[in-house]
């Protein structure tokens, strides 16, 4: 399982400010001052190998990629890499308490079903799972980016159909932020993606970031 926290240099800073502190230190009246935050927030990717990066090096991967961007605009929020390659949406399911009571987000981009799509498995049984898991990360105070999925057409068009209707249906009835298809401008692509054609290169990972941006960017408004 890989869990991988995205620290870039503001959690450097926050490091290196508590290795060479002593006793905390007073102004001119006496009085101890206020502390200055590190990170606004927490941000959770949420997902299988798509999000953790497969092939890649933790810093490739568009979680880390995101909270560079996001830090780069004066954003400090800190971005969590959460995902677990080969993950089902029934995986995910099993894990979310951990996730809320562990890592505490404010904002949750999940981005699953794809194995369960490749496996062929029942479309009903991921779109109750992904259902149960953005009202599970909601009642937890969490604002939700729901990052869509669509199947490769060899498994037949019945089939599809029903798995591409999952995303839009899921955040019609729970409210979640829709990102209508996570590898938009990245599937199919030789040049962004890896040999085995699924996964996204480092190229692909910063693609990813382009389309997933405006939406976090709401996300972030919703939390004002």
């Amino acid at each position: 399982m890989r869990f991988l926290g995205c620290w870039t240099i503001w959690g450097l800073t926050a490091l290196m400010a508590a290795a060479c502190s002593g006793e905390p230190g007073t102004g001119p009246s006496g009085a101890l001052p206020a502390p200055t935050p590190v990170w606004q927030g927490t941000i959770v990717a949420l997902g299988d190998s798509l999000t953790a990066g497969y092939g890649l090096s933790e810093d490739e991967a568009w979680p880390a990629l995101l909270e560079r961007r996001l830090a780069s605009e004066g954003r400090a929020w800190r971005v969590v890499n959460a995902g677990v390659s080969g993950e089902t949406s029934s995986g995910t399911l099993s894990r979310v308490d951990w996730v809320v009571g562990r890592l505490k987000p404010d904002i949750v981009i999940l981005a699953i079903g794809g194995n369960d799509g490749l496996r062929g498995l029942d479309v009903g049984l991921m779109k109750s799972n992904i259902t149960s898991i953005v009202q599970r990360l909601q009642d937890s105070g969490a604002v939700v980016v729901l990052a869509g999925m669509k199947m490769v057409r060899n498994l037949g068009p019945d089939y599809t159909t029903q798995f591409d209707a999952v995303y839009p249906a899921v955040a019609r009835d729970t409210g979640a932020l829709l990102v209508p298809f996570l590898l938009e401008g990245v599937a199919s692509i030789p040049s962004l993606n890896l040999a085995d054609g699924i996964h996204p290169n480092a190229a692909g990972h910063r693609v990813v970031v382009k389309t997933l941006y405006p939406y976090v960017l709401k996300a972030l408004e919703s939390r004002r």
